[in-house]
């Protein structure tokens, strides 16, 4: 998942960054309103976190002003403000939620978490696609047992293998494009060919595929989650004598 971070204090930035990227997220951060706006008009976010106390426009008007354009992807509001009436404002601008200077990380990221599966349409810290789990609070993959009762097995995902099937887990049924799950994977200041969403998507084949679950190439858009047709029954065997 891809975040726009805008936060005019660089420590403050520094160190929320750092625990954003540290859980798995792409980060860009920008220290002003005007430019995460210019931003916003080229490059493709699955989420913003603005802090309200901004140099010139605040994150207030910024909110405001991303609604009006069009933007929909879910916005985190950060301010030292804890007024009743600031964060009702907040909220009526269209932000969809409100955290209090200082905060705690885990629970900054527990918010963050609820806002993206709300954007998603999922409902559950536990995303599921047929015997396929993925626990986004503990980033953990396993996979159930097909017509057995007995304990979830565990599937061994490295970060960037994790962020491209959260993203497409996220979007199953639909497919999910190459180029979004390239912004998923990397940041600004981070470089990645587009060959590489090609990499991670063969190394998950690999492990689903013995599981009963398939990744689709979708010419000319990305690819998507699919469950493998089961095997035809084995025809039986001649008797002696046929």
């Amino acid at each position: 998942m891809r975040l726009l971070l805008v936060e005019d204090d660089v420590m403050v930035a520094s160190g929320i960054k750092l625990g954003l990227c540290g859980a798995g997220y792409a980060v860009d951060w920008v220290g002003s309103a005007e430019r995460a706006l210019e931003v916003s008009r080229t490059e493709s976010f699955d989420l913003a976190v603005i802090d309200i106390g901004l140099p010139g426009m605040d994150g207030l008007e910024l909110t405001q002003v991303l609604r009006k354009e069009g933007r929909t992807m879910p916005v985190l509001i950060l301010t030292a403000r804890d007024a009743l009436q600031d964060r009702v404002q907040g909220l009526d601008l269209g932000g969809d939620d409100y955290m209090v200077k200082p905060f705690e990380l885990p629970e900054l990221l527990a918010r963050l978490r609820a806002l993206l599966r709300r954007s998603q349409a999922a409902t559950s810290a536990t995303l599921s696609f047929g015997p396929l789990e993925l626990d986004t609070a503990l980033r953990q993959a396993c996979v159930r047992p097909t017509g057995a009762a007995g304990p979830c097995v565990p599937i061994e995902l490295g970060p960037r293998e994790w962020t491209v099937m959260e993203y497409l887990m996220l979007q199953a049924p639909k497919p999910a494009n190459k180029d979004k799950l390239l912004q998923a994977l990397t940041g600004w200041d981070k470089e990645i060919t587009p060959n590489a969403v090609e990499v991670y998507i063969s190394r998950l084949r690999g492990k689903l595929e013995p599981h009963g679950l398939a990744l689709r190439s979708i010419r000319g858009f990305g690819y998507r989650l699919e469950l493998l047709a089961p095997p035809p029954d084995a025809a039986p065997a001649p008797t002696a004598g046929a």
